[in-house]
């Protein structure tokens, strides 16, 4: 019999939209937990965003149970303060000060309820910023990341939600700790896992090679790359292909592969950093290797030669990835439109197994009727709520 997944039996209820507080939930999911997404009567308005905002749903809400309800009702709100109670974890993103109004801030749900785990995801840690709105784009460009990224083209933002899927990936972090600390204690916490933070971690090896090397970090479009052979090159079928060569045992397969025997043998280009110094010399004749390939031709070349490679892939592409399909790493998912697709899994292994093909998306309320029968409300205590506009089912 297969293992139970780490976190089952953890009931979490989760009050969040958007990225960071979702990404939370659903690592918690992957790993066996039960997630209930407290949702308003008309769904997480994550559900109707467009354009650039329309994968943040199905992303970041597998696996979840849907309890709708009007927290501005008492009623509703009495029906969540009896779900707390037989919850382990409650995550929320919503704005500072929201939960408090709601009667479901930390103090107040410590009282009932001491060995609850209360994990907020906001924009900055405790200090001058804590107040303030953030975003993941705010956080990029005041903690450095942006600068990196854009360099001569101006502050840029990374191409994904980096701080925002990595906070909730800490705020996870934090809650399974409290978990394992709660065993000794009895006790809960509260956790808080911040987008701004977040960003300067990322940063810190910038902040640190400064330091190091006594002059400020280089943005990535402008910095002198740490070895030699880091580039994109252009094959003989206008494709693009990445290959590093960063060590000097690499340097002499490439070398020998390619018969680039003038370079092998010229003792300014033994160690890497003199090769890195040699760049100009170097890099076009490492272009014209790769000019007279095809890309296909290029990339079983360096597979063989054991060397670091990458085609330039866009999203779409990897849908069909044969590594990612043969893994087990895209499971099947059906988005509210109905169309069918697949979805990327928690990046893990456990026990030999890949975490995170569990269940679809739910439909708004589509799990609140369950949820309140299991808290002891009754059929017709239901219908009452339902007909009154403070619960959906």
């Amino acid at each position: 019999m297969p293992r139970a997944l780490p976190l089952e039996g953890v009931r979490v209820v989760e009050f969040a939209h958007m990225v960071m507080g979702p990404t939370c939930g659903l690592i918690l999911a992957d790993l066996g937990a039960e997630v209930i997404k407290v949702e308003p009567l008309d769904g997480d308005h994550t559900r109707k965003l467009t354009v650039s905002g329309a994968g943040f749903f199905p992303t970041y809400n597998r696996s979840k149970k849907s309890f709708s309800v009007d927290l501005k009702s008492a009623g509703g709100r009495a029906a969540v303060l009896r779900l707390l109670q037989s919850a382990d974890v409650l995550s929320e993103n919503f704005r500072p000060g929201a939960m408090e109004k709601l009667g479901f801030g930390y103090e107040a749900l410590k009282k009932l309820k001491p060995e609850l785990i209360y994990c907020s995801h906001k924009g900055f840690l405790a200090g001058p910023y804590e107040h303030r709105t953030a975003l993941d784009e705010v956080v990029q460009m005041m903690g450095g990341l942006a600068y990196m990224t854009g360099g001569r083209y101006g502050p840029l933002r990374a191409g994904a939600s980096v701080n925002d899927v990595m906070g909730g990936m800490f705020g996870a972090i934090g809650i399974v700790a409290a978990l394992y600390q709660r065993k000794s204690t009895g006790l809960g916490q509260a956790v808080t896992s911040a987008l701004f933070e977040n960003n300067v971690f990322l940063v810190a090896q910038h902040m640190l090679e400064g330091v190091m090397t006594g002059s400020p970090a280089v943005p990535m479009p402008d910095r002198i790359r740490a070895w030699a052979v880091y580039d994109t090159f252009e094959t003989s079928d206008g494709e693009k292909i990445f290959v590093g060569v960063v060590t000097d045992s690499q340097w002499k397969v490439f070398c020998e592969a390619f018969a680039l025997t003038d370079l092998l043998a010229d003792p300014r280009l033994k160690t890497n950093p003199q090769r890195v110094e040699a760049r100009a010399r170097i890099i076009p004749v490492v272009a014209g290797v790769f000019r007279g390939l095809t890309k296909a031709n290029a990339m079983q070349r360096c597979e063989t030669l054991g060397l670091p490679f990458a085609s330039i892939t866009r999203p779409e592409d990897l849908f069909d990835d044969p590594h990612l399909n043969a893994s087990g790493g895209l499971v099947p998912l059906e988005l509210p439109n109905g169309i069918k697709t697949k979805s990327p899994i928690l990046p893990l292994e456990m026990d030999g197994r890949r975490l995170g093909a569990g269940h679809g998306l739910p439909r708004v309320g589509e799990h609140t009727r369950e949820l309140l029968l299991g808290l002891g409300y009754g059929e017709a205590e239901i219908e009452r709520l339902a007909a009154e506009g403070i619960c959906r089912t």
